[in-house]
C-alpha cells in the first residue's frame, strides 16, 4: 500500500492551506473484511430538518400573505396574468442556478427554504417596512415630495438586500457543515433572489396591465423579464460569495467580509434603481449597455471561475485519497473532471437502474468527501468533519460495489 500521505507530500501543494494548520492525515484503506452489516447509517442533519419545516410553514404562510396582498388591488384575473408572466424569468433563473449547482448539489430542502424566504419572508419584510415609513410620515404630517426617489433609490436597496441577505446568513449559520465556499453562497443567494424577483414581478406586471393595458405590460415584461431578469440575483450574489469566502477566515475577518458583501449588494442595487431617476430617459439604453451589461458579463465570468475552482479542489483532494489507496487515479479522473463525469453518466445510462443510481451516488459522495477534506485544510473543520469523512468513505465503498456488481 502507498505510504500514508500528509499535506506536505500529497497531491496538494503545501501552500494550499493556511500556515500553521495541519489537518489529520488521510486514513489508510482498511483490509477487506466480511462485514455483518454493509449499509452505512445516514445521519440527517437536524438543521436541514428544521429548515424544511420552517421553510414550508413560515415561508409558505408569508408567500400566501403576499398573494392576498396583491389580490386586494390587482384582482384575481390580473394577478393570474402577472403570475404566469413572472414564471417565465423565474424558470430561466432556476435553470441557471441548477447549472451552477451541478458540481456539488446543495440539499433540496434548503433550496426550497431559500426560495420561500425570498418570495415570502423577504417581500413581507419589505412591505412592512414601507408601511412603517408611510405611517411614520402620516403621524408626523410629512408628505413625500421626491416622486418616490427616496423609497426606490435609498430605501429599497437597504431594506430588500437586508431582507434577502438575512436568509443567506441563516442558511450559512444552520448549514455551516455543508457551506463549502462561494459557489454554495451564489446558489443560495440566487435562489432567494429568484423568489423575491418572482413576487415583485407579479406586482409590476399586474400594475402595468392595470395602468396601461397590454402595451405597457409588454414594455414592463421586456425590461424586467427579458433585459434584467438576473438583476436581483446579481445584487444578492455578492452576499452569497462573501459568506462562502467567510468560511475560510477567522471570525473577525469573516464578519468584515460579510459586511463588505452586503455593502456591494446595496451599492449595485442603488446603481440599478438610481439610473431610472438620475439618467435621462433617452440615455437609459446607453447606460444599460455601458454599465449593466458589462456588470452582468463580469458576474458570469466570476461564476464560471468559481465552478472551475470547485473542480480543481475535487481533483486535488481525491488525489490525496488515491495516494492512500481509496481510489485509483483513473477513478479520480472519472469522478473529479467534467469529461470524466460525462463519460461515467453516459455509461451508467445504459446500465440497469441500480447501477445507474450507484454511479450517481459514487460521484456525489466522492465530491462531498473532497470538500469535507477541504474544510480540514482551511482550518474550519470540527470533530463532525472527521465523522463525515468516515461515513463518506463507507458510502463510497458501497457505491463502488453497486457500480461493479
Amino acid at each position: 500500500m502507498t505510504e500514508e500521505p500528509t499535506p506536505a507530500h500529497a497531491a496538494a501543494a503545501p501552500h494550499d492551506h493556511p500556515a500553521g494548520t495541519r489537518p489529520a492525515p488521510v486514513q489508510p484503506a482498511a483490509q477487506p473484511v466480511e462485514p455483518v452489516w454493509t449499509a452505512p447509517v445516514r445521519r440527517t442533519p437536524a438543521g436541514i430538518v428544521i429548515l424544511t419545516v420552517a421553510g414550508l410553514v413560515i415561508g409558505g404562510a408569508a408567500l400566501l400573505l403576499v398573494f392576498v396582498y396583491l389580490a386586494t388591488f390587482l384582482g384575481g384575473g390580473t394577478l393570474l396574468v402577472g403570475l404566469i408572466l413572472a414564471l417565465i424569468p423565474l424558470l430561466g433563473i432556476l435553470l441557471a442556478v441548477r447549472w451552477i449547482d451541478r458540481w456539488e448539489p446543495e440539499p433540496r430542502p434548503a433550496l426550497w427554504f431559500a426560495f420561500l424566504w425570498g418570495a415570502g419572508v423577504s417581500v413581507v419584510t419589505a412591505l412592512l417596512f414601507d408601511l412603517g415609513v408611510q405611517l411614520a410620515r402620516a403621524g408626523t404630517g410629512l408628505v413625500a415630495t421626491d416622486d418616490g426617489y427616496a423609497a426606490a433609490v435609498l430605501q429599497a436597496p437597504l431594506v430588500e438586500e437586508a431582507a434577502k441577505g438575512a436568509g443567506v446568513l441563516l442558511l450559512f449559520w444552520v448549514l455551516r457543515r455543508r457551506f463549502d465556499g462561494p459557489v454554495d453562497g451564489v446558489v443560495y443567494a440566487a435562489t432567494i433572489a429568484a423568489g423575491f424577483a418572482f413576487s415583485e414581478n407579479i406586482q409590476y406586471f399586474g400594475v402595468a396591465m392595470l395602468e396601461g393595458g397590454a402595451g405597457n405590460l409588454g414594455f414592463t415584461f421586456l425590461v424586467r423579464g427579458v433585459l434584467s431578469p438576473f438583476a436581483h440575483v446579481m445584487f444578492t450574489a455578492c452576499i452569497g460569495i462573501a459568506c462562502g469566502l467567510a468560511v475560510r477566515f477567522r471570525p473577525l475577518a469573516a464578519v468584515a467580509t460579510i459586511l463588505l458583501g452586503f455593502a456591494a449588494a446595496i451599492f449595485l442595487h442603488f446603481v440599478w434603481n438610481g439610473a431610472f431617476y438620475l439618467v435621462e430617459s433617452d440615455s437609459l439604453v446607453v447606460y444599460y449597455l455601458a454599465v449593466q451589461v458589462p456588470l452582468f458579463l463580469a458576474a458570469i465570468v466570476v461564476v464560471v471561475l468559481l465552478r472551475r475552482q470547485e473542480e480543481r479542489v475535487t481533483v486535488l483532494r481525491l488525489r490525496e485519497y488515491a495516494a492512500a489507496g481509496w481510489f485509483s487515479l483513473a477513478e479520480v479522473g472519472m469522478l473529479a473532471t467534467r469529461d470524466g463525469r460525462r463519460q461515467a453518466r453516459g455509461w451508467a445510462a445504459r446500465q440497469p437502474q441500480t447501477r445507474k443510481q450507484a454511479m450517481h451516488h459514487f460521484i456525489h459522495n466522492s465530491t462531498r468527501l473532497a470538500f469535507a477534506r477541504q474544510r480540514m485544510l482551511n482550518g474550519t473543520a470540527a470533530n463532525v468533519d472527521r465523522a463525515d469523512e468516515t461515513e463518506l468513505l463507507g458510502l463510497i465503498q458501497r457505491d463502488r460495489a453497486g457500480v461493479i456488481n
